[in-house]
C-alpha cells in the first residue's frame, strides 16, 4: 500500500515536471540549462517509479 501511494506521488512529480519543461520550452527564451535540470529530474523520478513498480 505504501509504495502504490510513493508511485502516485512520483507519477504526480513527474507529471508537474512536464508541464514545467513545456512551458518553459514556450518561451522564446529558453533557459537551456533549466529545461536540462527539469528533464534530469524528470529522468530520475522515473527510473525510481520503474524500481518501486518492479518491487509491487
Amino acid at each position: 500500500m505504501a509504495i502504490d501511494a510513493r508511485i502516485r506521488e512520483l507519477g504526480n512529480r513527474h507529471r508537474d515536471l512536464d508541464h514545467l519543461i513545456q512551458e518553459e520550452l514556450r518561451h522564446p527564451a529558453t533557459d537551456t540549462l533549466k529545461v536540462k535540470d527539469l528533464k534530469r529530474r524528470k529522468l530520475r523520478i522515473k527510473e525510481e517509479i520503474q524500481v518501486l513498480e518492479a518491487q509491487a
